[in-house]
């Protein structure tokens, strides 16, 4: 019999202390190796990565054998979230950057420390599926960071925090009609989370955002305090 994901059980434990040492590593090496020939061609095969990983499971979860409607469709953060760390790494849109950084540092670990998982253990697909997907996308916010050298502004702020939203009013008409919770904008998780300190339902959308503005406004404002040399500030580019 499989055993089930536990939080802050040992494997647990484990994806953190992986997930802790391939920031550590990435950093040290990014300031090193910032801005040498074939950093960028290194971040397209990073993106290569993400696609890789992601698209064979993302089909397999859209099999009549495996579709569920509540968990199947790529309509969560995470999702978004690898899917524009591709567009960064591989063509360099600074939009693409501004949305992997905001949601890879605040939203993704939110997912990483209160798990919404009820699989079963290691080595099982949801277990890997869950995992790899979230520590991808904050590693690939490390390397576009430290090493590509990118940069935010507040346009790009306000840029993620309009998408941001827009998204969540998406998703709560859909979740109405379709009877999910994507985003967990229509009701709270199972599982505890930083959502059980901010009210009930509506409320606690409204205290989500809030907080979540501030902390994005407080990691934009040390790369805008003023221009440092050979870093690339990130600005809605226009298709």
């Amino acid at each position: 019999m499989e055993r089930s994901f536990a939080a802050y059980g040992v494997s647990h434990w484990v994806v953190l202390g992986v997930l802790s040492a391939g920031v550590g590593v990435l950093a040290w090496f990014g300031g090193r190796y910032r801005g040498r020939p074939g950093v960028e061609r290194l971040g397209r095969v990073f993106a290569v990565v993400l696609v890789a990983f992601h698209v064979p499971i993302q089909v397999y979860d859209l099999t009549p054998a495996r579709f569920d409607i509540e968990h199947s469709l790529p309509f969560q953060v995470s999702d978004l979230s690898w899917m524009a760390a591709a567009v960064a790494l591989w063509f360099g849109k600074e939009w693409a950057y501004a949305l992997t950084y905001y949601w890879g540092l605040t939203l993704v670990p939110q997912a990483l420390l209160t798990p919404a998982l009820n699989g079963p253990e290691f080595p099982s697909i949801d277990f890997i599926s869950f995992w790899g997907q979230h520590l991808l996308v904050v590693w690939a916010t490390v390397y576009l960071t430290w090493w590509l050298g990118l940069r935010l502004s507040w346009r790009g702020f306000g840029l993620a925090a309009v998408v941001t939203v827009c998204w969540g009013l998406v998703m709560l008409g859909f979740n109405a009609v379709a009877g999910t919770n994507y985003l967990f904008v229509s009701r709270k998780p199972d599982n505890p989370s930083l959502l059980d300190l901010m009210g009930d339902w509506p409320w606690y959308l409204g205290v989500e955002l809030v907080v979540g503005l501030a902390a994005w406004a407080l990691l934009t404002w040390p790369w805008t305090r003023g221009a440092r040399a050979g870093a690339r500030t990130v600005e809605p580019a226009a298709e």
